[in-house]
């Protein structure tokens, strides 16, 4: 009884096989496996829901020609990821609890109400998915669907106080799902292939709305709450006890970074390419999701359109799982404090809620999120690097020029992309760009 009673935790063991992989008594193909966690965790805020209506959008209206934007912006987030998980081997601290530390109190609560207004409107696009799935696939009222949604993930949730490793396998296996999903889809769409390659490698913006997809893209795929989040999740697990175990969690994350993102960044694709051999030839109008629904099935079979609901479900259940997350660790890291978990749920869920009950459409409510997630993002981005590049922070592990000039370059991308967004919304003309 008391030997049962001792025994260790899933996350505990672990830990343990973690200890021996660094101490270098534990090896082989299998021990990589031991550091897979954090980057599942934080990639599926690249497969939300959010992702669901832009890409729709893009490859609807756009056919194959704004899958480079795809690309670009999952390179951008492999880089971004890669350095917020660093930034949490080597200090300790998260990316909030450094920006508290390093900034002054007017900076810091300004981040931090932003990046909450961010949280947020990455709940309703979560949450909203979820319950979108959940109501079209089993028949029923919206209301009820974020009702069942709000159910599982509250459930999910409690798993968090078991330590890393449950959360880490049950938000791996959705995003199994919806890879699986998305492999289904490849095979009953019919696909172009050669003009899915062309639009992967040339970089073309056909009018305005495409520019507003596009940075509705990147919003939805370079994700604020993920940046903050993933420092996080790697400050306390299996923490180096020295630079040659911090030196070895670092390259074992940078590994999960790139191939976590790869799946999201393939499934991302995939969407678009659904979306584009689905629609685009003859049903370009279609920009919601409830219409790609209904118009999945007289066009490639009820088990593409159930499949498409199914990943959708998984996508926004597991989504809003980890936003709640990484809500609660940017509040405590930025102001101190938590909040029970319940009434964190409530909140965030409150503005699903108001877009449902006054009858606004789900889509579009979808993709201008992701707008606002757009201009929210470049504030822990811009921390991010001037924390990484700083000597006296990071010592050794300081960025080399290479990665400084990506990420200076990456930042700046994203911050030029929302100038012309900005520019556009106030009616300014852009060059090289016709009317949406």
């Amino acid at each position: 009884m008391a030997e049962t009673m001792m025994r260790p935790s899933l996350s505990e063991r672990t830990d343990a096989q973690i200890r021996e992989v660094l101490a270098g008594r534990r090896g082989g193909p299998r021990s990589i496996l031991l550091f897979a966690g954090p980057a599942v965790i934080a990639s599926i805020a690249y497969m939300d829901p959010g992702n669901f209506a832009t890409n729709i959008q893009a490859g609807s209206g756009y056919g194959y020609s704004l899958l480079w934007v795809v690309l670009m912006a999952n390179l951008i987030a492999m880089l971004f990821q890669s350095l917020s998980a660093k930034l949490g081997i080597v200090t300790g601290r998260n990316l909030a609890e450094m920006c508290r530390d390093q900034f002054s109190a007017p900076v810091r609560y300004t981040m931090w109400v932003i990046s909450e207004i961010a949280a947020m409107a990455t709940d309703l696009a979560e949450f909203l998915g979820g319950a979108i799935g959940l109501s079209l696939l089993f028949d029923m009222p919206l209301i009820a669907g974020m009702g069942v949604t709000a159910v599982i993930t509250y459930g999910i949730l409690l798993f968090e106080g078991r330590g890393f490793r449950p959360m880490e396998l049950i938000i791996g296996g959705l995003v199994a799902v919806i890879g699986l999903c998305y492999v289904i889809e490849m095979f009953i769409a019919p696909v172009d292939w050669g003009a899915a390659g062309l639009g992967l490698i040339t970089p073309s913006m056909p009018d305005a709305t495409a520019l507003t997809i596009s940075v509705g893209i990147i919003g939805a795929t370079v994700m604020p709450h993920a940046v903050y989040l993933h420092s996080g999740l790697t400050q306390h697990r299996a923490p180096g006890r020295d630079a040659s175990e911090r030196r070895k969690l670092v390259r074992f994350s940078n590994i999960e970074c790139v191939i976590a993102l790869a799946v999201a960044g393939a499934v991302n694709m995939a969407m678009v390419i659904m979306a584009s051999a689905a629609f685009h030839a003859g049903h370009a109008e279609v920009a919601e999701i409830e219409t790609a629904y209904h118009t999945l099935t007289p066009l490639l079979g009820g088990a593409a359109a159930a499949v498409f609901l199914v990943s959708l479900m998984a996508s926004g259940i597991s989504s809003s799982t980890v936003g709640t997350m990484a809500g609660q660790m940017i509040m405590q890291g930025f102001v101190g404090f938590r909040i029970p978990i319940l009434i964190r749920r409530l909140v965030t869920m409150l503005p699903a809620f108001a877009v449902v009950l006054m009858g606004a459409d789900t889509t579009d409510a979808l993709v201008y999120s992701q707008v606002v997630l757009s201009f929210a993002l470049p504030i822990p981005m811009v921390a991010l690097v001037l924390f990484t590049r700083n000597r006296a922070i990071m010592g050794d592990f300081a960025n080399g020029r290479l990665t400084d000039v990506a990420a200076i370059v990456g930042a700046a991308v994203i911050l030029c992309l929302n100038v012309v967004l900005l520019a556009q919304t106030f009616g300014i003309p852009i060059p090289g760009l016709g009317a949406g």
